[in-house]
């Protein structure tokens, strides 16, 4: 089979870097493009050692032009840029023919007002929000096969959506009651020069942060409501805790009048027995991060709180990975019609 050439335009941060990581050993995947401003002209190598003698490591960083991507002949760019900057080289990609799986926050939100109201200025291309595909393959295949132009999700609201959206879709939750507590490793913050994310002021410290309004919960609301067939808003705790990367979260809400619990196993089966990525640990399982890292996978686990009436959602991911980069991958599977686990299966 051709291999489908392949651009990551941001590629030097922890998410492209991640990107390189799973698409240099891609099967499918010929790299043809890799931009960093900072980077421009080292190969890809020199920046990342760990690549030394990969096939295509050797690649050099080009800048992030669309013309000159283009004319690589990618097929595919995704984008692990900042909000604000993506949606300007997206659209320019997507004039140029190639499909694109941003990773941003850009294209996430189907409503620009919403999106100034939480990333605090106007939408910078508000013709494309249409068109754009919330890409959370476990929920929207079909439409991320048909797209051109994909939102991957934000990796907080992966891990709560993955387990609370077949409870809303089955109503066996009451929404108003929804509370997320989440913990993230410092890699979630990106790569960049700030005091509270140095080693000695996160080592050996777990703080909240972002609240009561985190930036995530613009989506994650847009996608409980979609769900729940009624506007959903919860409470939403984050806290940055002393690992690299790895997601766990912690989901409560009260059960409906008269729902058995183990209608909660239940939905949870049936939306994903067969999904390649989500594994269900049942109830009383409790997801750990250290059994995601470095892979595609969700972990769920339940339980009901018989004294409070509430079920208890856990969840483990990695925040580079199903959280973002390797997600992003599963998305690109579906679009150029490979099997859904290609160049994911990692353990």
């Amino acid at each position: 089979m051709e291999r489908i050439k392949t651009a990551i335009v941001g590629a030097s941060g922890y998410t492209g870097q991640e990107l390189l990581r799973l698409l240099l050993v891609h099967p499918q995947v010929e790299l043809v493009a890799a931009t960093s401003r900072q980077e421009a002209g080292k190969p890809l190598s020199a920046v990342f050692p760990r690549f030394r003698k990969l096939p295509g490591a050797e690649l050099p960083f080009m800048e992030p032009d669309p013309d000159a991507i283009a004319a690589t002949g990618a097929q595919a760019a995704f984008l692990a840029l900042p909000h604000g900057v993506a949606a300007e080289i997206a659209l320019a990609l997507l004039e140029r023919g190639l499909k694109v799986i941003d990773l941003s926050a850009d294209f996430r939100l189907s409503d620009a007002d919403v999106y100034e109201e939480f990333y605090g200025h106007p939408h910078p291309a508000p013709a494309l929000l249409d068109e754009a595909v919330y890409g959370l393959p476990e929920v929207r295949a079909d439409a991320i096969r048909d797209a051109r132009l994909i939102a991957s999700p934000g990796c907080y609201p992966t891990s709560i959506l993955v387990p609370l959206i077949p409870l809303l879709q089955a109503g066996l939750i009451d929404p108003a009651t929804i509370v997320a507590n989440s913990m993230s490793g410092v890699s979630g913050a990106g790569k960049k020069a700030d005091v509270s994310l140095l080693f000695c002021e996160c080592n050996e410290s777990v703080r909240a942060y972002g609240i009561p309004k985190h930036r995530h919960l613009s989506e994650i609301e847009q996608e409980l409501s979609l769900a729940a067939g009624e506007t959903v808003v919860i409470t939403f705790i984050p806290h940055l805790i002393p690992v690299n990367s790895g997601i766990a979260t912690t989901t409560t809400a009260k059960l409906r009048e008269g729902i058995n619990p183990a209608a909660i196993g239940e939905a949870l089966e049936n939306a994903y027995r067969d999904a390649a990525f989500v594994r269900l640990l049942g109830q009383g399982g409790c997801a750990d991060t250290k059994n995601v890292t470095r892979t595609n996978f969700i972990d769920i686990g339940w339980t009901h709180d018989a004294r409070t009436g509430r079920v208890i959602l856990t969840s483990a991911e990695d925040n580079l990975g199903k959280g973002a980069g390797s997600q992003a991958v599963q998305s690109f599977n579906l679009i150029f019609g490979l099997p859904e686990t290609a160049g994911l299966q990692t353990a």
